[in-house]
């Protein structure tokens, strides 16, 4: 039996600190921990999308496809919005400041940093073909920042990458290899499909985004078309055990699993 006071102490508190750290997913109900402030993960988002838009000036927003990432963008917010709010977790987003970029790059790619901040590459664009196909890119970019995936990516890393030191602290010691660390998780300058997410976390966002969309007046089903046509790209890709991310044939079958009950939340429009 330990009889330290402090040593017992010091377990309580710690205890105590991930208690409260726990929280669960909204729609998938998984129990997840994270040691990152929101507070702080949404500071450094603001901050970094700034910079990578004074880096990247976004398309005029009087470019018709330009107005569809607004349109689209502003459909899923508000069915985030309302499936928040029905599930009492409003306060989840309630410092969410929504933006919608279209950036000129050929990537194939799109992000969705915390508090709302998405981007859209130009490059993505033959691949999504409509309005439906880019709300499945949305959606599910939009379901990683909801889920908190990045906190709970970043408190793995930072443990990896410097010794489990907080946030605070590795901004204020080493601040550009927490930013380079942040960008990283968000796909920034990577292609779609190689974000610094888990599996776990691929399977999640798909199936969060399948609700979304189908909340905004998207059919789901679409989400089936676009992983059959990214998997058309073609290019040596590893085999799932040794990736971060689903095989295209797993992840297709798991949203055609998961189709029946984001149905349900479909609202034709």
């Amino acid at each position: 039996m330990i009889k330290n006071p402090l040593f017992r102490l010091a377990v309580f508190v710690l205890l105590l600190t991930l208690l409260a750290a726990c929280a669960k997913v909204p729609i998938t109900g998984r129990k997840q921990l994270s040691l990152v402030p929101e507070s702080m993960m949404l500071s450094l988002s603001f901050s970094s999308y700034q910079e990578f838009l004074s880096q990247n000036p976004p398309v005029p927003a009087t470019d018709p496809n330009a107005q569809m990432v607004t349109i689209t963008g502003t459909r899923i917010k508000n069915a985030v919005v309302e499936y928040m709010k029905k599930a009492n977790l409003s306060k989840q987003i309630k410092d969410y400041a929504w933006e919608y970029k279209l950036v000129k790059d050929a990537a194939v790619n799109a992000w969705c940093m915390p508090g709302g901040k998405i981007v859209v590459y130009t490059g993505i664009l033959p691949v999504t073909k409509d309005e439906a196909g880019l709300a499945v890119v949305m959606s599910h970019e939009v379901a990683h920042a909801v889920a908190r995936h990045g906190s709970e990516r970043m408190s793995q890393q930072l443990a990896i990458t410097m010794g489990a030191i907080g946030l605070d602290v590795a901004m204020q010691q080493k601040p550009q290899e927490t930013r380079d660390i942040f960008m990283s998780l968000y796909g920034v300058s990577a292609t779609l499909g190689s974000l610094a997410y888990s599996r776990q976390h691929e399977y999640e966002a798909d199936k969060m985004g399948l609700v979304f969309m189908a909340m905004a007046g998207y059919d789901p089903e679409r989400a089936i078309s676009f992983w059959e046509s990214m998997a058309a790209q073609g290019g040596a890709k590893p085999p799932e055990l040794l990736s971060t991310h689903p095989g295209d044939e797993n992840r297709i079958a798991a949203l055609k699993a998961f189709l029946p009950e984001a149905k349900k939340y479909y609202k034709v429009r």
